[in-house]
């Protein structure tokens, strides 16, 4: 009997202490996710700037802190355990991520994030649906026209090495034909048109990334005119300098052209005193001796 209670108790003993053994590791567990994982994931994409975001995990009087990780097509397909962390957001402050420099294929990406308080650790929060570049919004240029003299010049708005522009203009009238520009970098301004008096010019532009192969919707048009009375003014300037000239460089011209082929070709020649008396007196004898 007593064999049989000893027995009892070890069995008894060994369900305690494997009951203790496999509680141990979900009370750990509980106390490191004491503090917990942001939420509501999301990505905002414009003009190929990259900004995830997330509801910021409060704790009063604390300043919780935030990882973000990233897995490309790659890792996802063929290395899924491996996720790479983010460029700029390593314990970062505030609940967002610029991922721009991290996205850099026309891909899925997986992204993920999770806070951390002194040495408590969130979960991660994974975002729900992979994120691809290609979704991108992409808004019309910020874009300068002006006039540079009698030329019509536009300057866009630089969004980036990534960006290309296609810029349409026209004279404003019926039936106008619209030319197209493409304009192949931001911030430096550009010749589009020679521009006639009297006349108005319109101007919208679109961007353009080749990476996504996708345009934006175009700009709101805008038009300049030039004044009627400012080109007949410069031109009847020149017009009565250039005549100016002509009436007095012409005649000199042609005098001096006469001059020099005057000299070249039939030269004056003065004899000496000397030699026009001694043929004077030769032909006096000449004839003397004639009437003799």
């Amino acid at each position: 009997m007593q064999t049989f209670t000893m027995v009892l108790q070890e069995i008894w003993t060994s369900l305690f202490m494997w009951f203790f053994y496999a509680l141990i590791p979900c009370l750990l567990t509980d106390e490191v996710a004491i503090l917990p994982a942001p939420q509501n994931l999301s990505v905002l994409s414009t003009n190929m700037k990259h900004l995830l975001m997330w509801s910021p995990v409060t704790v009063l009087g604390e300043t919780v802190y935030y990882s973000v990780e990233y897995q490309g097509e790659y890792e996802s397909l063929y290395t899924s355990h491996i996720w790479i962390p983010s460029s700029w957001c390593s314990l970062t402050e505030g609940p967002e991520c610029d991922v721009t420099d991290d996205i850099t294929a026309t891909v899925p990406y997986n992204l993920r994030v999770r806070a951390t308080l002194g040495s408590q650790t969130s979960a991660w929060s994974i975002l729900k649906h992979p994120f691809n570049r290609n979704s991108t919004i992409l808004t019309p240029p910020g874009m300068e026209i002006t006039k540079d003299g009698f030329h019509l010049v536009i300057e866009l708005e630089d969004l980036g090495p990534q960006f290309e522009f296609l810029v349409a203009y026209w004279r404003r009238e019926p039936g106008a034909e619209e030319h197209v520009k493409m304009v192949r970098s931001g911030g430096i301004p550009v010749h589009l048109e020679t521009m006639e008096p009297g006349a108005a010019y319109c101007v919208k532009a679109q961007t353009f990334v080749k990476a996504i192969g996708r345009y934006s919707a175009f700009s709101q048009t805008e038009c300049v005119e030039v004044q009627g009375e400012a080109i007949p003014l410069v031109l009847a300037l020149f017009a009565f300098v250039g005549f100016m000239l002509i009436l007095v460089v012409v005649p000199l011209f042609v005098w001096k052209m006469g001059r020099l082929l005057q000299y070249s070709c039939c030269p004056v020649v003065v004899l000496p005193d000397t030699l026009f008396y001694q043929g004077a007196r030769r032909v006096f004898l000449s004839t003397s001796r004639s009437g003799e």
